[in-house]
């Protein structure tokens, strides 16, 4: 994990289902791809940390939301540094092509939400956030590049919320960071 002067981090959550399996001729652009990508954005400005599944070097083998759903969890120093990554970077190439390999989405798939700086988000916090936007729309609790909200103002809406079942979890729940792929 990055070492940070941030006081708050951008969690973020991106799922999509796959149109074949990865081992698919038709999916090797994609798979191609992650290292690269995944590379630009270890060494990213702004780049914290993002979800590995264990002994490899991505997240594509965890389907915690579905067996065709692939999901993407990270965390960034701040919202314009996750921004400059996604739409300004090599990982735009993959989002131009990304209807080739996943389906198109029918509901909210990318999900944002400030934590505090040190905390590595959970799968079951991050899918928790995706239902929270889903179910009620954008908020500071959970929310999109459109509907974004400060660190401040998040913290400040959070304090008037009770905290949700995620939020309480032991220490013990936290994933452990990506060994070396951190920059």
């Amino acid at each position: 994990m990055t070492a940070s002067t941030h006081a708050a981090h951008l969690a973020e959550l991106n799922v999509a289902t796959l149109r074949h399996p990865l081992d698919d001729p038709r999916s090797a652009p994609f798979v191609e791809m992650l290292d690269p990508v995944n590379a630009a954005a270890d060494s990213a400005p702004g780049f914290v940390w993002r979800l590995v599944e264990d002994g490899a070097a991505d997240a594509t083998g965890l389907r915690p939301a579905g067996e065709n759903v692939i999901v993407n969890l990270s965390v960034w120093e701040t919202q314009e540094a996750l921004r400059d990554f996604a739409y300004r970077s090599g990982h735009l190439d993959a989002m131009r092509r990304r209807r080739e390999w996943f389906e198109q989405h029918v509901e909210a798939h990318l999900v944002l939400w400030w934590v505090p700086a040190g905390h590595l988000p959970t799968v079951g916090e991050a899918l928790e956030r995706l239902a929270d936007l889903r179910a009620h729309g954008p908020s500071p609790r959970a929310f999109t590049f459109d509907s974004s909200c400060t660190a401040a103002e998040a913290a400040q809406h959070l304090r008037t919320m009770p905290p949700t079942q995620s939020e309480q979890a032991a220490p013990s729940a936290r994933p452990e960071p990506a060994g070396d792929s951190a920059v």
